[in-house]
């Protein structure tokens, strides 16, 4: 019997299109492997069992199944998209438990497409944080269990590095696809503003969040942003020499970058450099308000989303969040701190036509709860190991982050590539030559000798 797990997204659905696969039996070996490898990983708030056996057998009687580029491949939801018939939590104590009466527009896509909802995976609480953890579970870095999955699409990312799902969605407020898909070995594209609909909580962070995929493989990733994209301004980008900048350095002052990361980066600029491209030194002109510009969006956007919600089923670092970004309300909503930045970064992105830097600065904080700790506390982890990623959403423009290199315990570092808006083709082009010239192993080496370390939760009828 041919095992499903472990494959690609492309290869299921081209298997279940060809009447070589059934998408019930696909999802229910990954169901099985969910339930036992889950409860040590942590990467799912609620698992649909049942839901997502009607359908996938939904998905096998449609009559335009041999044209569906997703089917039959079953895929996580992050726990701030609403899923039809479940409740959408957002890590929190506080927000209703009340089944969503219909899919976000990019649930319904993947579901468009034939692709299988498995269930949401637990984020920290209104996604806040670059670590996940909370009242719903603590999501583990399949390839560190004593290290977070990071955030705020930490379970997402979990559920893929762990071969739970080949394939997940999230998001990216400040870096909340491209920090947890660094610290678990998976490919990941921030779309540039307007190219995939938003529509995350209330304003979608004044613009900066973004959804997107979460995946093993870019021919994987590829096939899931042209599913959730817009069609209109997905355009295929013609192979070719690119003028691409390398930095190692932080854009935040006193913040450094650690040896694995760094070396990360060389390794591959000299990649590219190999494959034909122009590849030199040079450093954005990251102005020194950089961190205060970060830090006004980062808390405005949570002083948004908390509104409504009671205090008192609230974390302390969540209320705290949400009261320092009361302050900045008024000056973030005029954009013109994003305005700056971008014509401040501009001239520079002229000369080149695209950015490589660490993903990270070094590897993610232990697996704890912090969202029991002090704001301060948290919001220090947070900036010292994830700088790299917050100036790409104050400008709107597309960053990836690709797997390379790993870290003296084995697990993986990863690089950040950055473009001008309309640049993802180009992204996923260049991620695209990475791969092949230094190819990576797509899942955690986990199996059922995982201990159980996380809270168990809610695997019943999709009830969540």
């Amino acid at each position: 019997m041919t095992s499903w797990v472990g494959r690609t997204a492309a290869e299921i659905a081209a298997a279940v299109r060809e009447k070589r696969a059934v998408p019930r039996e696909v999802v229910a070996e990954h169901l099985a492997r969910i339930e036992r490898l889950d409860s040590g990983v942590g990467a799912f708030r609620t698992v649909r069992t049942e839901a997502a056996l009607a359908e996938a057998d939904e998905v096998a009687g449609r009559p335009d199944l041999a044209g569906l580029p997703l089917a039959g491949v079953p895929v996580a939801v992050k726990d701030n998209l609403a899923v039809r018939g479940e409740s959408t939590r957002v890590g929190s104590a506080a927000t209703p438990d009340t089944p969503a009466g219909e899919d976000h527009v990019t649930v319904a896509r993947l579901r468009a497409a034939g692709a299988v909802v498995v269930g949401l995976t637990n984020v920290p609480e209104l996604c806040i944080f670059g670590t996940t953890e909370g009242v719903h579970g603590t999501s583990r870095n399949p390839w560190d269990l004593s290290r977070t999955a990071g955030g705020s699409s930490g379970g997402s990312a979990a559920a893929v590095a762990a071969g739970m799902v080949p394939i997940a969605l999230g998001n990216d407020g400040m870096g909340s696809l491209r920090i947890p898909a660094a610290n678990c070995g998976l490919v990941t594209i921030k779309p540039g503003h307007g190219v995939v609909p938003a529509g995350i909580s209330d304003g979608d962070w004044f613009g900066m969040s973004e959804n997107g995929p979460l995946a093993t493989t870019v021919e994987d990733a590829r096939l899931m942003f042209s599913v959730l994209a817009d069609a209109e301004v997905v355009r295929e980008e013609e192979p070719g020499r690119r003028r691409i900048a390398v930095s190692v350095r932080s854009p935040l002052a006193g913040v450094t970058i650690s040896a694995p990361y760094a070396t990360a980066v060389r390794e591959a600029a000299r990649l590219l450099a190999g494959a034909g491209h122009e590849v030199r030194r040079a450093e954005p002109p990251y102005p020194l308000s950089l961190g205060l510009t970060s830090l006004a969006h980062w808390t405005a956007g949570t002083a948004v989303d908390a509104r409504g919600l009671d205090p008192r089923a609230l974390a302390r670092r969540t209320r705290v969040h949400a009261t320092v970004g009361q302050r900045f309300l008024n000056g973030v909503r005029t954009g013109e701190g994003r305005d700056r930045l971008r014509r401040r970064l501009e001239p520079f992105f002229a000369e080149h036509d695209v950015l490589l830097t660490p993903a990270l600065a070094r590897r993610s904080p232990r697996a704890a709860p912090w969202h029991e700790r002090g704001w301060l506390r948290n919001v220090l982890a947070n900036t010292n190991y994830s700088p790299l990623t917050p100036p790409w959403n104050l400008t709107g423009w597309p960053a990836m982050t690709v797997p390379l290199g790993t870290l003296p315990s084995g697990a993986p570092t990863a690089v950040q590539l950055v473009g001008l808006p309309g640049s993802e083709g180009q992204l996923l082009r260049l991620a695209e030559q990475l791969e092949r010239l230094r190819p990576w192993r797509r899942t955690a080496p986990l199996d059922e000798s995982v201990r159980p370390t996380a809270p168990s939760r809610d695997r019943g009828d999709g009830k969540g």
